[in-house]
């Protein structure tokens, strides 16, 4: 992925809030953050994405890594693997790599 389209995914994943509250803690609303990671690659890469898979029960962990899978409309799926940078759940893409 280029820097560009890092950077333009990024801004936008900022911008949105991802928190809800959970039982004991944060935890981030994967259904947000699946809409905007699918919009994202649909806009700054132009993929056609026809959904994306992120794991429900997050918790908003500063430094904390976790992965989603993104199914494209031609078939096939990425991984598109996310930093929660800081305790309001700011979101940076650090990869985004074809499965096998």
């Amino acid at each position: 992925m280029s820097l560009l389209g890092r950077s333009a995914l990024l801004v936008v994943l900022v911008l949105v809030p991802f928190q809800v509250l959970g039982c004991g803690g944060t935890q981030l609303d994967s259904s947000k953050v699946e809409d905007q990671v699918e919009a994202n690659l649909e806009n700054t890469q132009g993929k056609k994405v026809s959904s994306v898979d992120c794991p429900s029960g997050v918790d908003v962990d500063p430094g904390a890594k976790f992965s989603c899978v993104v199914h494209l409309s031609g078939g096939g799926t990425e991984t598109a693997t996310l930093l929660i940078r800081d305790k309001d759940a700011n979101l940076s893409l650090l990869k985004l790599q074809a499965n096998k």
